[in-house]
């Protein structure tokens, strides 16, 4: 099960990064950016899980579910400044280390919510539910703010993935980003919730 989550989440994150790098306008930079970090981080997190390449066993006191959670909403947000997306969209450095960065900071908040062996029996699954939870909000956030802007925001990103004209193209993404950025970290939130409520009952019969 872990195994087959690992494959089809870095199978997720090559068409993601496919599909960035051919430039298929915002909506398609939206749905790459969405498949690496909520896709495919949380598929590879789980398929790596209490394993020796977990960061969150290596690294148990740094990769923290609300530490992760910040890192992320820094990452994404910066990315989405026009500046830098700019500079991810007429450089081909720029677009990697963006790519890069999307993916590691998503496997690294999904990590310290999924992974670490002792985290199903321990308050950091609880913390995880809350980081989730964060994230959800800030991703539906900046979704709506990019799906409500009364003009385009960012320089060209080539040809709309859905032959829309730029201010088109980027309300499409906005909605993508808010609906599978904001549905995946939710969803995530609540299963955690819910395994947390199904061991709760058990531990106390043990007690």
């Amino acid at each position: 099960m872990r195994r087959a989550a690992l494959l089809l989440g870095l199978g997720v994150l090559f068409g993601a990064w496919l599909l960035a790098a051919a430039g298929a306008g915002m909506t398609g930079h939206m749905a790459a950016h969405m498949a690496a970090v909520a896709v495919a981080a949380p598929l590879v997190a789980y398929g790596i899980a209490a394993s020796r390449v977990d960061p969150a066993m290596r690294f148990p006191t740094v990769v923290t579910p609300l530490a992760m959670s910040l890192l992320e909403l820094v990452v994404v947000w910066g990315w989405h400044l026009p500046a830098a997306r700019a500079f991810a969209a007429s450089s081909p450095v720029g677009l990697v280390l963006e790519q890069a960065m999307f993916f590691v900071a998503g496997l690294l908040l999904w990590s310290a919510c999924l992974g670490a062996r002792e985290a199903a029996n321990s308050a950091r699954r609880a913390v995880g539910v809350g980081a989730l939870l964060l994230t959800t909000m800030h991703m539906t956030l900046l979704g709506v703010l990019i799906a409500l802007a009364p003009r385009p925001l960012f320089a060209s990103h080539g040809q709309s993935l859905l032959g829309l004209d730029p201010l088109a193209d980027q309300q499409a993404a906005g909605v993508v980003m808010l609906l599978v950025g904001g549905g995946s970290y939710l969803l995530g939130g609540l299963l955690l919730l819910a395994g947390m409520l199904r061991s709760a009952p058990a531990k106390a019969a043990r007690l």
